[in-house]
């Protein structure tokens, strides 16, 4: 399971970076200071969840159980985030023609795929075997 967990988490990662790209490409650092989406919110998002897949594949190698619920706590933190800015998201006129928001399409795999993942991770870490 630990396996499928990484590639589920994968799959977020590439869709979380499509979502940066497009964040970054259409002017995102260079809005006002009160934005919709700030730097630090939309940074600090994928730090931690890079953060918690570090833990999550050393996790892999090593089978250490202490490592599998770091990177859950990590992964709870990002998700937490993540949570935050998709509700912005959705207040944010998202249906309107001619918004330049993100494709909703990116952002349901992006949720759907981080889920995915933040249940795995529980999963495994719950029947990881103590060391």
């Amino acid at each position: 399971m630990g396996l499928v967990t990484a590639g589920t988490w994968t799959i977020a990662a590439l869709a979380g970076l499509y979502l940066l790209y497009l964040w970054l490409s259409g002017g995102g650092m260079r809005r006002a200071k009160v934005t919709r989406f700030p730097a630090t919110l939309v940074f600090s998002h994928p730090m931690l969840a890079v953060s918690a897949l570090v833990c999550w594949v050393a996790w892999l190698v090593t089978g250490s159980r202490a490592l599998a619920w770091v990177a859950f706590g990590g992964l709870a933190a990002a998700s937490l985030l993540g949570f935050v800015m998709f509700t912005r998201w959705l207040g944010a006129g998202r249906h309107e023609k001619g918004a330049g928001g993100f494709p909703a399409l990116a952002v349901t795999l992006h949720g759907l795929a981080g889920v995915t993942t933040f249940a795995l991770v529980f999963l495994s870490a719950s029947a990881a075997r103590v060391f």
